[in-house]
């Protein structure tokens, strides 16, 4: 989801709590760039999505979105906030190869990881063997890879935050006035902003009984396994959703409110012992 330039003084202190903070030259620096880029890529809306942890150097992240915000969605990037590049999206090949990937972020766009890629041939016959291929991957592709599986394991958003519109556009809900306090403490309430996997393998009665116009996207509480934490801060003012599958993702939304967003800020490694802890 991240943080709209309008609202990131506001937000971005909120997610304080989940120690995410930016020194006051990179929050300078941030909402200068916001607004530039805004007008220069002639988006309808940008984020500052979030930050990746290198070795040497750390790659923010924002998002510039136009009027279809599901789909229509791109990436740059900026190691000082203030000259930025377009992040191409991931091939398969690319998404592939990063699951397989071994070690932190550099910090260097054109560093190259060597991925090694085993495969079984010739399976359960008396040739059965196995087959190594090594292949080359550029930071930058392993970058784009990282943020599109990201996305579609842990940005969420409030249910009717989001209205899908007859011509199929996913737009920003105006009349959304927050979920109740009650609501706001409960998983089914909160929906993965990707398109939907879970959804077409329900029912046909099931899905009948769906508003289609807000309940077009899967709950997180279907996930397997279930890494989300849901706190109250500032008594009940305030939920904070952080992911235990990418850690370093923390959301939030002021509950009776419209204002909500979200930030990652981490080394770009999915938890893969989440199984283990639960």
């Amino acid at each position: 989801m991240g943080i709209e330039a309008k609202d990131f003084n506001l937000d971005v202190d909120l997610l304080a709590f989940s120690g995410i903070v930016f020194s006051p030259e990179q929050r300078a620096s941030l909402q200068t760039s916001l607004v530039i880029l805004k007008d220069q890529y002639k988006f309808k809306t940008i984020h500052l999505w979030g930050k990746i942890l290198g070795i040497t150097d750390d790659y923010f992240i924002v998002q510039g979105r136009q009027k279809d915000e599901l789909r229509e969605r791109q990436f740059l990037y900026s190691k000082d906030c203030i000259n930025w590049n377009m992040l191409n999206s991931a091939d398969d090949e690319a998404k592939e190869l990063s699951l397989l990937c071994q070690g932190r972020f550099t910090g260097d766009p054109s560093h190259e990881f060597e991925v090694t890629k085993y495969t079984i041939i010739n399976e359960n016959t008396e040739d059965e063997n196995v087959d190594e291929n090594k292949s080359q991957l550029r930071e930058e592709e392993r970058l784009a890879a990282v943020l599109w599986k990201i996305e579609q394991d842990a940005l969420i958003i409030p249910r009717s935050s989001y209205v899908l519109q007859p011509n199929g556009n996913v737009e920003r809900n105006r009349t959304f006035e927050g979920l109740t306090i009650t609501e706001a403490g409960k998983l089914t309430n909160y929906f993965h902003f990707r398109e939907p996997i879970q959804l077409q393998q329900k029912s046909l009665i099931h899905r009948s009984n769906l508003d289609k116009s807000v309940q077009f996207l899967d709950t997180i509480d279907e996930d397997i396994p279930k890494g989300w934490s849901v706190q109250y801060e500032r008594g009940s003012g305030l939920v904070q959703i952080r992911s235990l599958q990418w850690l370093g993702m923390a959301f939030f939304h002021i509950p009776e409110t419209n204002r909500f967003g979200s930030l990652y800020f981490g080394v770009g490694e999915e938890n893969k012992d989440l199984p283990f802890m639960l």
